[in-house]
């Protein structure tokens, strides 16, 4: 179980984070949602160790965290096989195969990013945080600027990989229907200085229909919270 505690951080003398509090527990997704400005990519960079809180503390993580970004971040001189190997010694190829025949990949091994469609390069992005296989996946609007079909295609491969290794997850979106059938938990931020003001747990991820009036109920709940 991932759990952060009293995260606070300033940037210069403006308030960004304030006591963020939350557990992840193992093999969970969590969304986290909130108003632009709130401080969800800061608290991203904190829990991925690219910053420092000022206070806070978080435990179950250790060092062992993979992130996939808003861009994919592949080398364009190494392969798709090797932009994915390269995060984890010693190489498990039985592995690395395994995950590009389920990202939809197969064929490809050889192709480098620059040969590869958007979608493609996000597959590849998302096959290599889950072969590192860390404590946490971090997940910064990982599809952010992909059209409806091919977002909704990138969920359906995310949760089918998810359900085949119950990765921990943390999503972080300011997409409401991304959240809504990507989490089993929403936890949703208050404008700056960010802080959890709200969790919500969802109904089970198989049948979750994004228009039953159930969901409808959330997602205007969310946001009422967050353009309140």
């Amino acid at each position: 179980m991932v759990e952060i505690k009293g995260i606070s951080k300033k940037m210069g003398e403006l308030p960004v984070l304030e006591e963020v509090n939350f557990k992840i527990n193992d093999g969970e997704i969590v969304a986290l949602i909130g108003p632009s400005g709130c401080g969800k990519s800061t608290l991203f960079n904190i829990i991925s160790r690219l910053d420092a809180p000022d206070s806070g503390s978080m435990e179950g993580i250790g060092n062992s965290v993979a992130c996939v970004f808003q861009d994919d971040r592949l080398l364009p001189w190494r392969t798709v096989w090797d932009n994915i190997r390269l995060v984890r010694e010693p190489e498990d190829k039985a592995r690395v195969q395994e995950l590009i025949d389920e990202v939809g990949l197969k064929g490809f091994e050889g192709y480098y990013p620059s040969q590869l469609s958007g979608g493609m390069q996000k597959r590849c992005g998302i096959a290599r945080a889950f072969y590192y296989n860390g404590d946490l996946l971090l997940m910064d609007e990982p599809f952010q600027g992909l059209d409806y079909c091919l977002r909704h295609e990138m969920i359906s491969m995310l949760l089918k990989l998810w359900r085949t290794h119950r990765q921990s997850v943390l999503f972080v979106t300011h997409e409401i229907d991304e959240a809504l059938t990507v989490a089993g938990r929403i936890l949703i931020l208050s404008k700056r200085p960010g802080r959890v003001v709200k969790e919500i747990r969802l109904p089970d991820y198989e049948g979750r229909d994004l228009g039953s009036p159930k969901l409808m109920e959330i997602r205007q709940e969310i946001i009422s919270i967050i353009t309140g």
